[in-house]
């Protein structure tokens, strides 16, 4: 005797708090998934009903009445085949991360995560009750075990499901995208997948949610530790896998997607990341400060790119010392994007204030003051013509810059959304020499130019920095390992040089608080995952 069961792996983008255009989505996908692709089983993500991470909109009493009407409403729709989404469950003054399954109008099973996770970017502690124990439900003869994200990287709560009699287990995620990230998933899952002796299912939500961007990826492996499924990154699909059942021994069959290169994944992780918080916070579109840089034409690629050359404006505003090449270049960048370009000198205006502050600050010329004011008046124009046009403010600064303050506070700071604030300067220049092999839109030059913000006579980054291909590999052992001064030392680095860089890094906290929010990257962002203190004395270099 042989059955079968045709599931699909819904990785689709649900918006956080858009309770109603999500459950829409639900039903949409289980009228498609049902009719026109015999779909029997449609698994959707964890929280898919509310979207990831909910936050303390979980605590709101009419969320939580807004969940059940939803919940219940899903409920009611869906005949002819079942699913499993994810939706946080309220009982008393208890929520739990929960999967509910549903077939043929009623709840037959509910599952409740085990493991809340409550590092890096997650702190789902703070809302949820933990569940106790597995969960398996039988679909055409197929037993299916209930997991949810942080469950599958506890492999004893696969074994325990599969002992319970699972055959499958589908686990729902909203896990973000970080380097590496994909690896580390799949390492866990077969991990999992090898103890319990049965398959896994991963199915992971797609979208950006502030800083965080989930890149779907969704994927199946069997105990053997091999790929038996896997869908498109950065891609909404239903990603169908058929379950074949004989002889109590369980085979399967789906398509394979190709994964995409590194450089791939993050210039779509940025892509995602732009558009989804330019839209869902319903801007028209963005302002990006052209510099003729490399930082801001890699923003002004991305931003295109991202959400249409018609949707992006590009402002070029020279100062005393910016070089005519700077200006030639932002132009053609622009031009070579198809996007709308202007230039607002500052010359004036810098003088203005400058003639303003001349009595309480005679001393201006020295110093950085003045270079500040420099671009702090580019940060209010940009501002001003962001408010103008209910257009987001897209800051062009990278990484490397954020850690050791290489920006000015309300200038080239100024803004609502900062794409690169998780990328290193040294990845700035890998991205955008992958851009180049797509399409020619950032000028050699650009990327060959030895980097200059360009704020005083003949001034280049070297000045106050050391190369970036010193700085990147110091900043990320000591914002990314918590490695110790004398620990990245003996990596072989020299010591004064790692000691100057750390001093900035732990200076320039306070700026960082200020800055705008950026899509995460690594597995240490500067956001959620990196809590320090503005005001503090530690230092490990007194030992």
């Amino acid at each position: 005797m042989s059955s079968g069961l045709k599931i699909g792996l819904a990785q689709h983008n649900f918006c956080v708090g858009d309770l109603k255009e999500n459950k829409k989505k639900i039903l949409e996908l289980v009228k498609v998934g049902k009719n026109e692709l015999g779909v029997e089983l449609i698994v959707f993500p964890e929280l898919a009903l509310t979207g990831y991470p909910p936050e303390d909109l979980l605590l709101r009493p009419e969320f939580g009445r807004l969940v059940k009407s939803s919940l219940d409403e899903i409920t009611d729709q869906t005949k002819g085949c079942s699913i499993i989404v994810g939706y946080p469950e309220y009982v008393g003054s208890q929520i739990f991360n929960s999967a509910a399954v549903i077939s043929n109008g009623s709840i037959t099973a509910n599952y409740r995560k085990r493991e809340l996770p409550n590092y890096a970017v997650f702190d789902e502690k703070r809302y949820f009750t933990p569940g106790s124990h597995p969960t398996v439900v039988e679909i055409k003869g197929v037993n299916i075990g209930i997991s949810i994200c942080e469950d599958i990287w506890v492999p004893r709560n696969a074994v325990e499901t599969a002992k319970a009699g699972a055959e499958v287990i589908c686990n729902i995620n909203a896990s973000p995208y970080h380097l590496g990230k994909l690896e580390e998933r799949r390492e866990a899952v077969s991990r999992a997948s090898n103890q319990s002796k049965i398959p896994i299912l991963y199915v992971n939500l797609l979208g950006g949610q502030d800083e965080l961007v989930f890149d779907g990826s969704s994927f199946g492996v069997n105990p053997q530790g091999e790929i038996i499924a896997r869908a498109p990154a950065f891609e909404e699909a239903l990603h169908l896998v058929d379950i074949k059942k004989a002889d109590h021994s369980i085979s399967t069959e789906s398509a394979i997607c190709n994964l995409p290169s590194e450089e791939e994944l993050v210039y779509q992780a940025l892509i995602l990341g732009i558009r989804d918080y330019v839209e869902k916070n319903r801007f028209e579109g963005c302002v990006i400060g052209l510099s003729g840089g490399i930082d801001s034409a890699l923003t002004l690629a991305l931003a295109v790119d991202a959400l249409g050359k018609e949707k992006v404006r590009a402002i070029s505003m020279p100062s005393d010392y910016t070089a005519s090449m700077s200006i030639d270049d932002a132009r053609e960048e622009a031009s070579l994007l198809g996007c709308d370009f202007h230039i607002l000198p500052i010359q004036k205006t810098v003088s203005t204030f400058c003639e303003t502050l001349s009595e309480l600050l005679p001393n201006l010329d020295q110093g950085v003051t003045k270079q500040n004011i420099q671009a702090r008046a580019r940060g209010v124009l940009l501002m001003a013509c962001s408010n103008a046009s209910n257009s987001i403010v897209l800051a062009t600064g990278n990484k490397s810059e954020m850690a050791v303050g290489y920006a000015t506070l309300y200038g080239d700071m100024a803004g609502g959304f900062a794409p690169l604030k998780d990328i290193p300067k040294t990845l700035v220049y890998r991205l955008s020499n992958f851009r180049n092999q797509k399409s020619y839109v950032i000028p050699k030059r650009v990327i060959n130019r030895e980097p200059t913000a360009e704020l005083a006579p003949d001034q280049k980054d070297s000045d106050n920095l050391p190369p970036y291909n010193v700085l990147d590999p110091i900043l990320e052992r000591y914002i990314e390992r918590d490695m110790n001064p004398f620990e990245i030392s003996e990596a072989g680095f020299d010591l004064n040089t790692v000691t100057e860089v750390s001093k900035l890094v732990d200076r320039n906290e306070y700026k960082r608080r200020q800055a705008a929010p950026g899509v995460r990257i690594t597995k240490r962002a500067f956001g959620r995952d990196r809590r320090f203190p503005i005001t503090s004395r530690y230092s490990e270099l007194k030992s």
